[in-house]
């Protein structure tokens, strides 16, 4: 695709919502406690120490989304990673931010009000 060619609003809205659903604390937790495999809603609210609630609305999110998938057993719901480039996506993002900060850090370490060391 060109610059110059316009980019339809449909698919604007649908990668704002993805991107949206990145944008959440708790959403990246639990993300991050999924990545050793699947879990039960009941590990993931022990391991967020949030309400059971709160845990099943990020997921339902995640669900919808098409980033986790969720299968039942007996009266327990499990959800694991169904979309494994998420990590790739969050690990790109983590490493920008890292190079920023070390940036910002050496800035910081060039000025110094005592001077050379």
């Amino acid at each position: 695709m060109t610059t110059s060619q316009s980019v339809p609003q449909e698919v604007v809205q649908q990668l704002a919502e993805y991107f949206s659903v990145l944008g959440e604390p708790t959403r990246l937790r639990i993300l991050n406690l999924l990545r050793d495999g699947e879990k039960c809603v009941q590990d993931l609210v022990e391991q967020t120490s949030t309400s059971q609630a709160n845990v099943s609305k990020h997921l339902k999110v995640m669900v919808q989304a098409g980033i986790l998938s969720r299968r039942s057993e007996g009266n327990q719901a499990y959800y694991k990673v169904e979309d494994e480039l998420i990590f790739e996506l969050c690990n790109l993002v983590c490493d920008r931010l890292a190079r920023r900060i070390e940036l910002q850090a050496r800035k910081f370490r060039a000025f110094s009000f005592l001077g050379k060391r």
